[in-house]
C-alpha cells in the first residue's frame, strides 16, 4: 500500500483556530450595543467596504470614517479602536498545540487568513504568534483573500512546500474545499480535540503533551 507523504507544513487560519474571530458579527453587535449605533446601518456600510479593507487597499481610519464616523460621534475614533481590538481572545490549547508540534516535528507554519492590517498586526504582537508562525500570508499583506485560490498558491511558494506535504487547519468548509482542490489536506476545525486527533491520522501525534507556557 502507497504511504502518504510526510508532513512538513501546517497552514493555519487565525480566527476560530488559533484565536476569535478579530470583528465578526457578534463583535459588530457589542459594538453597536456599547456604543448607541444603528446596527442595519452599520452592518450594512461594512459589507460595503470591509473586503477592501481586508485586502490592505484601505487603512482603519478609512475603514472606521466609512462605517462609524460618516457623522459626529460622542466617542474617539480610538475609543472604538480600543474596543475593537480587545474583542480578541486566544485559544491557548490550540496555541500550545500547534507551537509544541512545530517543535516535535520540525514543522513549517505559515498563517493563510483573511484579516485587516491594523487588527492582524495587533493579534500577531499581542497573542505572540510570531514566536511559532514563520509567515503571514495575511490578505492585508499579500491583497488577495480567500476564497481567491492564488492566496494557497500563494502560501506554496512561500513556504516551499508542495502540496502534498501540507496540512491546513481552517473552519470554513468552503476554504477547505478549495484547499483539498489544490491537493492539500485540509481539516475542518471544530475544536480542540477533534483537530488534535485528526492531525495525529496525518502523523503528527503530541504523546508527549502539551508545552505549558501561557502565551
Amino acid at each position: 500500500m502507497r504511504r502518504a507523504t510526510p508532513v512538513t507544513t501546517l497552514f493555519l487560519d487565525i480566527g476560530g483556530v488559533l484565536l476569535t474571530d478579530g470583528w465578526n458579527q457578534h463583535a459588530r453587535e457589542r459594538a453597536a450595543t456599547k456604543f448607541e449605533l444603528d446596527l442595519a446601518e452599520m452592518e450594512a456600510r461594512h459589507h460595503l467596504t470591509f473586503d477592501t479593507y481586508e485586502e490592505g487597499k484601505a487603512t482603519l481610519k478609512e475603514y472606521l470614517d466609512r462605517v462609524v464616523f460618516y457623522e459626529k460621534r460622542p466617542f474617539t475614533p480610538e475609543q472604538f479602536r480600543r474596543f475593537m481590538f480587545a474583542q480578541s481572545r486566544p485559544f491557548p490549547e490550540m496555541i500550545n498545540l500547534i507551537a509544541h508540534l512545530k517543535v516535535s516535528h520540525g514543522l513549517k507554519i505559515a498563517v493563510v487568513s483573511n484579516e485587516a492590517r491594523e487588527l492582524n498586526l495587533h493579534r500577531i504582537r499581542k497573542f505572540k504568534l510570531d514566536s511559532f508562525v514563520d509567515s503571514f500570508v495575511s490578505s492585508c499583506f499579500v491583497h488577495i483573500r480567500k476564497p481567491d485560490v492564488d492566496i494557497f498558491r500563494l502560501a506554496l511558494d512561500i513556504s516551499q512546500a508542495e502540496a502534498a506535504q501540507v496540512v491546513y487547519i481552517e473552519n470554513t468548509s468552503m476554504f477547505v474545499k478549495i484547499a483539498e482542490g489544490l491537493g492539500i489536506r485540509s481539516i475542518l476545525h471544530a475544536d480542540y480535540k477533534s483537530t488534535r486527533a485528526k492531525l495525529a491520522s496525518f502523523g503528527l501525534r503530541n504523546d508527549e503533551g502539551l508545552i505549558d507556557e501561557t502565551r
